[in-house]
């Protein structure tokens, strides 16, 4: 069961953090992020490649061919001197520093000048294990890699790793026996998706239909209760609230029967009183020694 709390931060060791463990003392790099969806090369004068004080020695730290949906930073020869970032007209470019330690352990990595996630956290049954932390460090990529939603590469985004060596990379660790069993379908898992006020896009139906046809496990009397949705059970969803969509995204994970249980951001949209009552509910799953 995963569910964001607060008190196993350490043990999950999600490692995309700006500081570490040992100090302030580890030495930090600064790399150039470029943003997918802001880079667009055809239509700006490519200001980060002519103003690149690396390109103007005459060195391939930024390339963009004809070709290219987004320019490419290399690494290696950037200096993180940030010229770029205050030149692109379009905010598609950041620095960020991140410790020079972090060599190892990669676990995933979209492609060239994205973040790269180290380690995984590791569920175990009948304990709550919780992910925090600030946007963008991978607690959501987490979360579909255990859910299998996402083949984790190491790294390797050019030339993926197979299965065995996935295996091997954990062997030893209790992430091996995970991961297998997720392979040999022995393992069924269920999360509920971070972007709640998308599933009126994607669902239709009422409230209590909707629960009722989910319903697998015989909770459908006790979850509208203690999810304090008696009152919204003939609204269809595309009439619920923020707060509403989000009661009703982690009632209907909960009636369903699967061995690991994920909630991405689940108190979003919800006060202080709701979020502390989800939380309880949350953890009363473990009571089936989920």
């Amino acid at each position: 069961l995963l569910h964001f709390t607060r008190e196993s931060l350490q043990e999950s060791k999600m490692l995309m953090m700006k500081g570490s463990e040992s100090g302030s003392s580890d030495k930090m790099t600064r790399i150039a992020i470029v943003n997918g969806e802001r880079c667009k090369p055809k239509k700006c004068h490519l200001e980060c490649k002519r103003n690149c004080p690396v390109v103007r020695q005459g060195k391939l730290c930024i390339e963009v061919e004809n070709s290219s949906k987004i320019a490419f930073i290399s690494e290696p020869l950037c200096i993180g001197c940030g010229i770029c970032v205050k030149k692109c007209p379009l905010e598609a470019i950041k620095i960020v520093n991140l410790p020079s330690s972090l060599e190892k352990d990669t676990t995933h990595r979209y492609g060239p000048n994205s973040f790269k996630l180290h380690r995984l956290p590791t569920p175990r049954r009948g304990k709550v294990l919780g992910l925090v932390g600030t946007n963008g460090i991978g607690k959501s990529t987490a979360l579909k890699i255990l859910s299998g939603k996402i083949k984790l590469n190491l790294g390797r985004y050019v030339n993926p790793p197979d299965w065995q060596e996935i295996l091997t990379f954990f062997r030893g660790s209790e992430l091996q026996n995970y991961f297998t069993k997720l392979l040999e379908d022995k393992l069924n898992s269920i999360i509920k998706p971070q972007y709640v006020d998308q599933i009126p896009k994607i669902v239709k139906g009422t409230v209590q239909d909707l629960l009722k046809k989910k319903d697998e496990l015989g909770k459908f009397d006790q979850i509208i209760v203690d999810y304090e949705m008696t009152n919204i059970l003939d609204r269809g969803i595309d009439q619920l609230s923020g707060g509403e969509l989000q009661r009703f995204a982690c009632a209907i994970i909960s009636v369903q029967e699967n061995d690991i249980y994920m909630f991405d951001e689940p108190s979003s949209y919800l006060d202080v009183r709701q979020r502390l009552k989800v939380a309880e509910n949350i953890r009363k799953i473990t009571d089936d020694d989920k």
